[in-house]
Order: structure tokens, then C-alpha cells, then sequence
């Protein structure tokens, strides 16, 4: 009779717990609510170095005949977004950031990653790397083709160096010191993983979509892969949606990807395009053409709230 109550006392508790679950899983969908939401009369502006559209063949010819470059595309004082060159052979010496994670996207060329706690790994066109705060890294440009990656961090991150490297100079106003850090690196979770490579997980699985990459708490990444040929059919009158607080910015990882700009005409931007939208501007984007077509959709805001075009009764 004891065994008999407690079974039925253990299948209570395991239809209660699922029940809970059930509960919690549903009451954490979205809701729509239709709401009064401020937005900007005039259409937000840009600030330098902020522009709309940067195409990568304007910013390779800036740059032409030079070894080694780098242009900072965008710093919005939350985010920077930089275009980095490295010939072959070039080294990036040990380093580390004391309180933000730094991550870029290979667009040409191949490079050795070297990070604290991980096995050393080459990154090549369409790689991601993730590089969490206090955690030790170096990078080398292997081959016979100069690298070029698309690096994101936190707006004015500072770096640090082991005492076995000489710094480079240091940032006007400042001189380096030695101090210790108590740290603590390498330190990965189920958003933020070390390596991939778009290119390669689609070869693995037709149906892949991408997925979040970067997240913390001063910014998100999510890829986002698919083909025009699975939308549905264009609509021009779609706005898309805006941000209340946060801008966003997009790396065109493959392919090619339409944006639709409040007050601007649609244009399609192609691999290695860097694209930017402030705050409080409606922004619809979509995959074109008949390739394969990837985003890396950037914000300073983790699970940026969508404000959309209220639903018709």
C-alpha cells in the first residue's frame, strides 16, 4: 500500500512539473499587443562614419597598393565595425579585452586562431570567431592571399597585453603601465561558441536558417541564411519594422540581401556590403536572387524589440 502511494505521489509530481513547463513554455510566446509607440517625425540621420550602404569594392579601391589597411565603418558610440587587411604573413600578437567580447567574420583569405582554452583552427571565407572578454587570442594570416575580416566590438574597447609583448603605441593621452588582472577566459555557453563557418554548416544540412551567435550584454549577433525562392512574393508596401532604441547594422555575409530604407529607394547589397539603419527608422530586408543569401544582423540591444506595422481588424 506504501509502494503503491508513493508511485502514485511520484506521478503526480512528474505530471505537475510537465504542466508547469507547458505553462511556462506557453506564457513565454509573444503576445501581440497593439500599442502607442514615439516615432521621429523627420527620418533620423546618419553621423560620420555611419552611412547607409558601404559596398566593399568602394572600400577595397580606397585602399588600393596598400599592404595592410584597415576603415572603421561603423562607430555609433555603442559599436564599432571595422574592415581589417593582413598580408600574408602577418601576425596579430597575443592580447585580450578586460570587459568586452570582440568577434569578426572572415570575407576572404584563411587565418590562424589561436585562443586561450581552444585548439588552434583555421578561419576562412565565411568563418565567424568568437572571443570572449578576458580570454587571450593571436592571429596570423596564413597562405599566399591577404586576409580580410570584419571585426565588432563594444565602441572604444580597450585592449590588453601580456607583459611579454611589447604594446604597440599607446592611445593618445595614455601611457602603458603594468598592473595585474584577476581573470577569468575562455568562457564559452549555449550563445557563444568559438568557430563557424556558414559555407561548411550548409553543406551539412540543406535546411539550415543560421542562428544567434554572438550574445551578452552589450550586443547580439544572429546569422541569418535562407533563399529569396522561399519567401513569400515581394511586397513594396511592406515597412518591415523599426527600433525604438537601437540601431542595426548588417555584414552581407553570402549572396545578396534587398533593404528597404524608410525614405530611401530599395537597393540590393552584395558580399562584404555593410549596411546601417538608426533607431526609429522603418527597415525591411530580404534574401534576392537565385543563390544562397546570408546576413549578420548586429545590434546593441539582445532580443531587439520589433515594432511593426499595426495588424488590421
Amino acid at each position: 500500500m506504501r509502494a503503491r502511494t508513493s508511485s502514485s505521489a511520484r506521478i503526480a509530481i512528474v505530471l505537475l512539473c510537465e504542466t508547469t513547463a507547458l505553462a511556462q513554455t506557453q506564457a513565454q510566446r509573444p503576445v501581440p499587443t497593439q500599442v502607442w509607440a514615439p516615432k521621429p517625425i523627420a527620418i533620423p540621420g546618419y553621423t560620420p562614419p555611419q552611412q547607409p550602404w558601404v559596398k566593399l569594392t568602394d572600400v577595397r579601391a580606397r585602399h588600393q597598393g596598400e599592404r595592410d589597411w584597415r576603415e572603421l565603418l561603423v562607430d555609433d558610440g555603442r559599436l564599432s565595425g571595422e574592415y581589417v587587411s593582413a598580408a600574408p604573413g602577418s601576425k596579430m600578437a597575443k592580447r585580450l579585452h578586460p570587459d568586452t567580447r570582440e568577434w569578426f567574420a572572415v570575407v576572404e583569405g584563411e587565418i590562424r586562431v589561436d585562443i586561450e582554452g581552444q585548439e588552434p583552427f583555421v578561419a576562412k571565407r565565411g568563418s565567424l570567431v568568437n572571443i570572449p572578454r578576458q580570454t587571450i587570442y593571436s592571429l596570423e594570416t596564413i597562405g599566399d592571399r591577404p586576409s580580410l575580416r570584419f571585426v565588432v566590438n563594444v565602441a572604444k574597447a580597450k585592449t590588453l597585453y601580456p607583459v611579454e609583448v611589447e604594446p604597440p603605441t599607446a592611445p593618445s593621452g595614455m601611457r602603458w603601465i603594468e598592473v595585474t588582472v584577476n581573470r577569468l577566459g575562455g568562457q564559452y555557453d549555449q550563445f557563444n561558441t568559438p568557430h563557424l563557418n556558414i559555407h561548411d554548416a550548409a553543406a551539412k544540412d540543406e535546411k539550415y536558417a543560421g542562428g544567434r551567435f554572438v550574445r551578452d550584454d552589450k550586443s547580439e549577433m544572429l546569422v541569418l541564411y535562407g533563399h529569396e525562392k522561399n519567401l513569400p512574393p515581394l511586397d513594396p508596401a511592406d515597412k518591415g519594422h523599426f527600433h525604438a532604441e537601437s540601431a542595426e547594422f548588417w555584414l552581407v555575409f553570402a549572396g545578396q540581401i534587398r533593404y528597404s530604407f524608410e525614405g530611401q529607394e530599395p537597393f540590393v547589397a552584395s558580399e562584404g556590403d555593410v549596411v546601417y539603419v538608426p533607431a526609429g527608422t522603418w527597415h525591411a530586408t530580404r534574401y534576392f536572387g537565385p543563390a544562397p543569401a546570408c546576413r549578420l544582423s548586429i545590434t546593441e540591444y539582445v532580443g531587439n524589440t520589433l515594432l511593426l506595422e499595426p495588424r488590421r481588424r
